[in-house]
């Protein structure tokens, strides 16, 4: 199973059938080629030819090494000397090495040097850090000492040097609960310079506030003084409270002194302006118009009648709660001078709108310099204006229960909504107890002076009147819509609806007008002409209300039902005279009609053929007629031609209603109805006097 072979040692040793193919596998391609060339060779002779190779290839080895013997001894000379160099080397790679471990621990070393190092450093820079702060915050500066011992108090240095000592002071507290002994070093410098800033802050702070005090001086340039340093009373809050309470005690007892003299002087100086010319008792609704005086002149002769005009119209007055809100107040002297004079609301506005910009103004000062909020600045803020306040109640009490000038009265309480608004709209207190009190007493008045109204219109004599009444409008009607107009314009001003007072107080005034004018119309003596008066009367009210409300209300709703009642019953009227029989006739057989009396209505064959012929023979010229009459009967020519096509409508509805009563088969054998009138020719006819506006 396997070939004995020899080896280099001397022992034999069988090689398997796997080695001798290994041994194949990695043997010299040539060898193996040649080999197998040797074909059927036997092989014993190929290994003895091998071995001669062998053989003779080992001589010729040494045979060549004996000839290079002197090379060898060379090169193994060289070879130890190399030894020798590769020693020498090794040992100096040694000496490295344990150098280079010496300087590993020395670098390990260093590095635990800088570390510590480090720590050192930054614990020494947050010491020092907090070393230089605490000697900056507790050092007393000689530039400190001098500028609070020797600088004018209202001098930047002071103010400056002012913030730093507080700073220390606080600074002081604080140590003092962590003991430091450099508290006791600086503590009696610290307060004697607190004790001289303290001293010269009250003496200049009061002698800012005593400014106040001066006749015809601009409180608010102290006041801007005072804001510009308002640090000094925050200093003196935070190091002696009852010198900050006596300073702001000595401010709101000065400035609230101050605003009294000022309102009362003001009001007082403003109403020297008022209009002489303005409403009295005697200018009432119901009152008539008197004759001043009868007595001769130079240029005239002509009695001089009470002028009412600016009593019961509105002018531009309502301005005053729109465009002219916010104008400049008046200014007594140079109105003085102008020789100018303003109606009650005007003054009421100018006096209630410096209320207003001073109360804003105080507020905002109050808030700031006192370093005040909320409800405590609310309550300073009242307790300033309090004077004023109840001075001003009680001065508006006395003038509005003389105002007889129903539309101020009204523009005021509008006004006084107005200027609270405007008070909130900038965030201040909005005085509710102030304007509350005032419009109460403006209500109070206001219902009183229109109760006297309505009452003089109740109580009068119209039997009395001069001129005697006619079918005009008359001139206390045309008061009565100026002055409801007025209500309403200046409502819709205030941007707001009516509320149910006024309107309760509108219609009130309604209610005895409306009586009045059946008083009226009593005195004059056809129906014809009671229902003129009262058509004239009301289309004044509604046209004056009509140029100048735009929104529709309580009173224009009831005088416009009044107005069409009238007119359907004058249309009636007007119609009767000349077509009183067709009218008859349709009252009397349309019943009949609807109940299908037949046998009953046989029995107005006669009349039919009447009214037929009468009607045919008068139609155009009764038309004429009524036209005629219509249009002369009232003073605006739109409303009477109004009224005259309600009439011909009116006309055209009952010919209608008499066609067809006329075509019922009861009035089928009366000859008559082939001569009536086409409803078309009367509709043609009518249009001619339509109008053409």
């Amino acid at each position: 199973e396997g070939i004995a072979m020899s080896t280099s040692g001397g022992v034999p040793k069988v090689k398997t059938l796997e080695d001798c193919l290994d041994d194949f596998a990695n043997a010299d391609p040539e060898v193996i080629r040649r080999a197998l060339a040797a074909g059927g060779n036997d092989i014993r002779e190929y290994t003895g030819a091998i071995k001669e190779q062998l053989k003779t290839t080992h001589l010729d080895a040494v045979k060549d090494c004996i000839e290079n013997a002197d090379k060898l001894c060379d090169l193994h000379q060289q070879i130890n000397e190399c030894d020798q160099v590769f020693e020498k080397l090794e040992q100096m790679l040694i000496g490295f090495q344990s150098e280079l471990g010496s300087l590993s621990t020395d670098m390990s070393r260093l590095q635990e040097q800088s570390v510590s190092i480090s720590l050192e450093l930054e614990n020494r820079q947050k010491v020092r850090g907090e070393l230089s702060q605490f000697v900056d915050d507790i050092v007393v500066s000689q530039q400190m000492i001098k500028a609070i011992l020797e600088a004018d108090t209202g001098d930047r240095a002071f103010l400056e040097q002012l913030h730093e000592l507080q700073h220390k002071l606080q600074f002081l507290r604080a140590q003092e609960f962590k003991e430091a002994r450099a508290v006791g070093d600086v503590q009696g410098t610290l307060d004697a310079l607190k004790v001289k800033a303290l001293e010269k802050i009250r003496e200049w702070t009061l002698q800012k506030i005593y400014q106040f005090r001066k006749p015809l001086a601009n409180y608010q340039v102290p006041q801007m003084q005072l804001l510009k340093n308002r640090f000094f009373y925050e200093f003196l809050l935070a190091n002696e409270r009852n010198v900050a309470k006596e300073i702001q005690e000595e401010y709101v007892d000065t400035i609230s002194k101050m605003y009294f003299s000022y309102f009362k002087t003001y009001t007082s100086r403003l109403f020297k302006l008022m209009m002489t010319d303005c409403a009295t008792k005697e200018d009432l609704l119901g009152a008539e118009d008197t004759v001043k005086s009868s007595g001769l002149g130079f240029f005239s002769s002509k009695p001089q009648v009470r002028n009412r005009a600016t009593v019961f119209s509105l002018g531009h007055r309502q301005t005053l709660v729109t465009d002219d809100l916010l104008a400049p107040i008046i200014i007594p002297h140079a109105a003085q001078e102008g020789g100018q004079k303003f109606q009650f609301e005007s003054l009421f506005r100018s006096i209630n709108l410096a209320l207003v910009d001073h109360a804003s103004h105080e507020f905002l000062f109050l808030s700031d310099f006192f370093l005040l909020s909320g409800q405590s600045a609310i309550d300073l803020h009242n307790k300033v204006l309090a004077r004023s306040l109840t001075q001003l109640t009680r001065e508006w009490d006395d003038r509005i229960s003389t105002n007889f000038d129903a539309i101020s009265l009204y523009v005021c309480i509008c006004l006084c909504d107005k200027l609270q608004s405007l008070l909130k709209q900038r965030n201040v207190p909005p005085l509710t107890v102030y304007w509350d009190a005032i419009s109460n007493q403006l209500w109070v008045r206001f219902d009183q002076l229109m109760a006297m109204h309505n009452e003089s219109v109740r109580v009068m004599d119209v039997r009395k009147l001069q001129p005697p009444l006619d079918t005009r409008p008359h001139y206390i009607i045309r008061r009565y819509a100026e002055l409801t107009c007025a209500f309403l314009v200046v409502t819709e001003s205030c941007g707001k609806q009516v509320s149910k007072k006024m309107e309760a107080i509108l219609e009130s005034s309604e209610d005895a007008i409306e009586q009045l004018l059946l008083r009226f119309s009593a005195q004059l003596p056809g129906p014809r002409d009671k229902l003129i008066v009262l058509i004239n009367n009301y289309d004044l009210i509604l046209t004056i209300i009509d140029e100048r409300v735009a929104h529709d209300n309580r009173v224009h709703q009831i005088i416009h039902e009044l107005m069409q009642k009238s007119i359907g019953e004058f249309v009636e009227v007007s119609l009767s005279p000349h077509f009183g029989p067709l009218i008859s006739f349709v009252n009397e057989c349309e019943p009949l009609v609807n109940q299908q009396a037949t046998n009953l209505l046989v029995r107005y064959n006669d009349k039919l053929t009447s009214v037929i012929r009468s009607f045919s023979a008068n139609w155009k010229r009764s038309i004429d007629g009524i036209n005629g009459e219509i249009v002369k009967s009232f003073t605006n020519f739109k409303n009477g031609t109004n009224i005259l096509q309600s009439a011909f409508t009116q006309l055209v509805q009952y010919y209608q209603r008499f066609s067809k009563i006329a075509q019922h088969d009861a009035f089928r054998d009366c000859p008559a109805r082939q001569e009536m009138v086409n409803v078309h020719v009367i509709i043609v006819e009518l249009k001619k006097y339509k109008p053409v506006y």
